[in-house]
């Protein structure tokens, strides 16, 4: 596999997890969030046993199930939580494109945590912070400076998201096995929306049948097959070049809101969009290159 085939996977893993965004609007039509999340992570946890099998004589990492292993498992199933469950729920109250920009604004929180951490951050990478928050202002804040319901859920669950790749940075500096560490943070995160939804919903069989495509493509697509994806055109590809086309999906989920819901954007909530969209490019190529030189 070339370079140029490498960016193209990506490229098709940041479409697949935009329009995983409308999948997961649509899954709410039967299904409660909860419950349409217990669906989704357990099917993405199924859908990663033939890839542990496949590399089973190829792993890279520890095979045992360490302490550090399930300590860091639970730790990403739970920031996991967090992030899902609060996109899953916000994204009732607002639209596709919006949901899939702020949501990844996590890129942009990922080196301000890491600040916290005793991780170094470049110029570039605050003024792309900078350049973020604008966005989100032009794209989010009404007249009355008020966030809506919804976008101020999906605003805190990526602040989660952001805590899962620290804890996932952290568990790759351990040398713990990826993909075994996947399955079970999808567990993980599967078990805290069950407990959820029986506490909150109620739903039946029938229900889960009428959402069964949403949840194959939310569970196989979007996590299995994409997740896949992801690790073999990393190889090729360095994170920075990984992230700024990974990004993409939030342009993704703007185009998938307007083809499936006829979503339109404002202009002004437009520039909010491209005002992120650089803080966000900002944050990962200048901000990388300054870490290295610190």
């Amino acid at each position: 596999m070339n370079q140029f085939q490498a960016n193209l996977i990506l490229l098709i893993t940041a479409l697949i997890w935009g329009f995983g965004f409308v999948a997961q609007r649509m899954g709410m039509d039967h299904l409660g969030p909860y419950a349409f999340n217990v669906c989704r992570f357990l099917v993405g946890a199924l859908s990663l046993l033939p890839l542990l099998f496949f590399l089973r004589k190829k792993e890279g990492g520890s095979t045992e199930f360490s302490p550090s292993f399930w300590k860091f498992s639970i730790l990403a199933g739970c920031a996991l939580f967090g992030g899902a469950t609060l996109q899953q729920v916000g994204i009732q109250y607002t639209t596709v494109g919006k949901a899939g920009f702020i949501t990844g604004l996590y890129v942009v929180i990922v080196p301000i945590l890491g600040r916290y951490l005793r991780q170094k951050i470049g110029r570039w990478t605050v003024i792309g912070c900078v350049l973020a928050v604008l966005g989100l202002y032009f794209l989010s804040i009404k007249e009355n400076f008020s966030m809506g319901w919804g976008e101020a859920l999906v605003l805190i669950g990526a602040f989660f998201w952001a805590i899962h790749v620290q804890v996932i940075g952290a568990a790759n500096k351990r040398n713990l096995n990826p993909i075994k560490l996947a399955l079970v943070q999808y567990l993980v995160c599967a078990g805290l929306n069950l407990f959820l939804s029986l506490v909150f919903e109620t739903f039946h069989l029938d229900q889960v049948i009428l959402t069964s495509g949403a949840i194959l493509y939310a569970g196989i697509v979007s996590v299995g097959i994409a997740f896949t994806l992801q690790v073999i055109a990393q190889k090729k590809v360095d994170p920075s070049r990984a992230a700024i086309i990974l990004n993409l999906e939030a342009v993704f989920a703007v185009l998938a809101g307007w083809l499936f819901f006829t979503e339109v954007l404002t202009t002004k909530e437009w520039f909010g969009c491209s005002l992120m969209f650089l803080g966000m490019i900002l944050s990962q190529i200048k901000g990388q290159e300054q870490e290295k030189v610190a």
